[in-house]
């Protein structure tokens, strides 16, 4: 067997795995709010136009049927997205292995740097390092203090933290990558989830928002899923929009590695797509789940950053303190052993020792660690769990309270 010679780091949710055996032995179960993968139903007209396509005896083709790509292209003018054409869209098998392999199809190569947001979804960093490409972290709102690179991944709003880049510095960024000839790529794929206003009237702005890069697309690269709006992650439904010069060499690597979109599932994007009232039923779903969750979570003294505007998450910390105290005593009752936290330092052991103590509760969450060094003092805290479980979750919360998540 080859050895791992791209230096990838080793995947990060398997550290959680004491973690969630000790929210298991909960006499009440466990309440899985670590992962944001959707629970709910897919909607039953997506359901129907899966099983009217199943008869796909050929292969389908990369760019996607032609009545696809006009989904794609009337889901970017609803989003106040300048007009790319037919040759500026094309479906993905879901967005994962879109921001994982972009670098790659665009020809990045090694000794080229990218740039990834500074609290960010772990497959940027592995994205840039399949390209054998060097990541460096940044502050997405500063491309000021940027170093030159070749390509820029955004993230708005952000995974984990929610965070939503205004049209403001959505175009600062644009006019720094112009100025360098630099890529953006920019995954927007928790767009219809807003929370906070301007963004819940105006929207979520695309960095291909008119706004932004006025008419032109040029030198950038929009990503989206429907895992979230559409509870398709099932079916692996994603696309690219963008430049066209960029999309047709991203589609020329396409067809010779045969990464085509299945024709029945090109068929229940086309329909996802194009219909609205399925995302606003989702949206409330979920807007219910965080009221009650971040109801919870505040009277446990905990802290829920207000620049969380968007998302499947809660982005929690603790009042800052000088000593975990409880931390010491609950590693010492083997129940978890204290090298799981990782070695990242003072930060990286609170987010660790938070998780910690919602296992306790039965409750799985994901460490900041997981996302950076500037994560490291929260948790997140997915939405993406049943009605019943939410409840059962925010009911320990308050039953445990301040004193016991200040320990």
């Amino acid at each position: 067997m080859l050895p791992n010679t791209l230096g990838l780091p080793d995947f990060p949710w398997d550290k959680l795995a004491p973690a969630k055996a000790q929210a298991s032995a909960h006499p009440g179960g466990i309440c899985d709010l670590s992962v944001g993968t959707p629970v709910d139903p897919t909607p039953r007209l997506i359901q129907e136009a899966l099983k009217e396509a199943s008869d796909a005896p050929g292969y389908p083709t990369v760019i996607g049927t032609q009545e696809v790509r006009d989904a794609i292209r009337a889901w970017g003018s609803r989003r106040n997205m300048v007009d790319v054409g037919d040759k500026g869209v094309v479906p993905t098998i879901g967005s994962k292995e879109a921001v994982a392999w972009i670098p790659l199809l665009l020809g990045v190569r090694p000794g080229q740097t990218v740039l990834v947001p500074h609290v960010a979804y772990p497959t940027y960093d592995v994205g840039a390092r399949l390209a054998g490409a060097t990541p460096v972290p940044v502050d997405p709102t500063r491309p000021d203090t940027w170093p030159d690179a070749t390509l820029v991944y955004l993230n708005s709003p952000g995974n984990p933290d929610g965070h939503v880049l205004s049209i403001e510095e959505l175009r600062a960024a644009v006019d720094w990558a112009r100025a360098r000839g630099a890529v953006i790529v920019s995954d927007e794929c928790y767009a219809a989830l807003p929370w906070a206003e301007p963004y819940v009237t105006e929207g979520v702005p695309s960095v291909l928002d008119r706004r932004v890069c006025g008419e032109d697309p040029s030198g950038i690269i929009v990503l989206y899923s429907l895992s979230k709006q559409s509870n398709l992650a099932g079916y692996r439904a994603a696309l690219m929009y963008g430049d066209p010069a960029l999309i047709g060499a991203v589609v020329e690597v396409r067809k010779h590695a045969g990464m085509m979109v299945p024709a029945p599932v090109q068929r229940a994007l086309t329909v996802a797509l194009g219909d609205e009232a399925h995302v606003a039923e989702q949206y409330r779903l979920y807007a219910r789940r965080r009221e009650v969750l971040k109801e919870a979570v505040v009277s446990a003294g905990l802290l829920v950053d207000e620049a969380s505007a968007a998302g499947l998450y809660l982005w929690v910390s603790r009042p800052r303190v000088e000593e975990p105290s409880d931390l010491a005593a609950f590693s010492a009752s083997g129940r978890l052993d204290a090298t799981t936290r990782g070695s990242g330092g003072e930060g990286e052991g609170d987010s660790w020792a938070l998780v910690e103590l919602f296992a306790r509760a039965g409750i799985l969450v994901a460490p900041g660690a997981f996302y950076g060094e500037a994560a490291r003092d929260h948790v997140r805290i997915a939405l993406t769990a049943t009605d019943e479980r939410i409840d059962a979750a925010a009911a320990r919360i308050m039953e445990l309270g301040a004193e016991f998540f200040r320990a």
